[in-house]
């Protein structure tokens, strides 16, 4: 993410003002500081509409499983927060979400080998108190890597 803005939370009360899209976009302008998340793993929001999000990510030997390859908690965590931050582009002001359910598939491994990496997100259904969206990861040729659902719960903040 941008971090003009630098690595932190943006405060409830101010984010309480604010729906969801013009939050994500600010986080992406550097507006807004970036979630610490976003620096530990080494992702970017490149692309914000309304209903979808696009990350990008470059695997990163520091990133290795045992086995040698990057952790699939890393594909899990870039899609549960891709497909997250594309819910919440749909939400109005004073509304908030949480994951309650993601499902991964893994399809391909990553390396530091694979080069840049490109996380997107698009939104299946918002409604009243329930979202669903659906997120796929790609290496820089356009494979996919891996891909996924999420179900999350809206509330008021």
């Amino acid at each position: 993410m941008a971090a003009a803005a630098g690595f932190g939370v943006v405060p409830l009360d101010q984010v309480r003002t604010m729906d969801g899209l013009t939050l994500i976009k600010g986080l992406m302008e550097g507006r807004f500081p970036a979630p610490p998340i976003s620096e530990v793993l080494g992702f970017d929001i490149a692309e914000v509409e309304f209903g979808r999000v696009v990350f990008t990510y470059t695997p990163v030997f520091g990133h290795y499983n045992p086995l040698g390859t990057v952790h699939g908690g890393i594909a899990a965590t870039l899609l549960d927060s891709v497909m997250g931050c594309c819910i919440h582009t749909t939400l109005e002001a004073g509304a908030g979400f949480t994951t309650l359910e993601i499902k991964v598939n893994y399809v391909r491994t990553m390396t530091d080998m694979t080069g840049p990496v490109r996380v997107e997100g698009k939104v299946i259904n918002v409604g009243s108190r329930i979202a669903t969206s659906e997120g796929k990861l790609y290496d820089g040729a356009g494979k996919l890597l891996a891909h996924g659902t999420t179900t999350c719960l809206i509330f008021p903040l």
